[in-house]
């Protein structure tokens, strides 16, 4: 409450009390998990799943955590987030976990995964949607292929998918 009340007085000016604050939090926690719930569509052709590695400090201690987010791409090339969650850390049986809530809410179909090269992760996915084939992402792509090169090497090589993505004729 205290970092939200400073956070409050210091960027905009204003003294909220703690009661409000709860209450607003509470309002803004069950709207969260209205939407985490929420029917999802059948099918989305891509979609997208990644861990995002965060430091948080929460009542003066420092904690990380991971950020488990899938963003479907639909049919009509619109973006959705699927799917958001907070957990201490990333592993192929909490993608099980996310994979099966969205099977739990209709997701019934995924053409193509991107992701990160997790090991477990095509196992993970296998059960709820076993059609899926598996793309690793670009970034992750580069990122892999740069720790094998030397340092002088690493900025040409960090280039070179950007400037063949962008001369490609599809």
């Amino acid at each position: 409450m205290r970092e939200i009340q400073g956070h409050l007085q210091q960027f905009y000016g204003l003294n909220v009390s703690p009661d409000l604050i709860s209450t607003i939090t509470n309002e803004v926690l069950a709207e969260i998990e209205q939407w985490q719930q929420r029917p999802l569509e059948t099918m989305y052709p891509i979609v997208y799943f990644n861990a995002l590695r965060l430091t948080n400090r929460d009542e003066g201690t420092v904690k990380n955590e991971v950020v488990y987010l899938a963003l479907g791409i639909r049919a009509d090339g619109k973006k959705k987030v699927l799917g958001l969650q907070i957990e201490q850390t990333e592993g192929a049986k909490f993608w099980l976990k996310i994979f099966n809530d969205l099977k739990n809410r209709d997701l019934k179909g995924i053409l193509i995964a991107v992701v990160d090269g997790l090991r477990g992760f095509p196992e993970a996915i296998e059960p709820a949607c076993p059609q899926a084939t598996f793309q690793t992402c670009m970034v992750h792509l580069t990122r892999n292929s740069l720790s094998l090169s030397g340092w002088k090497d690493r900025k040409a090589l960090a280039a070179g998918p950007k400037a063949d993505l962008s001369s490609s004729h599809c």
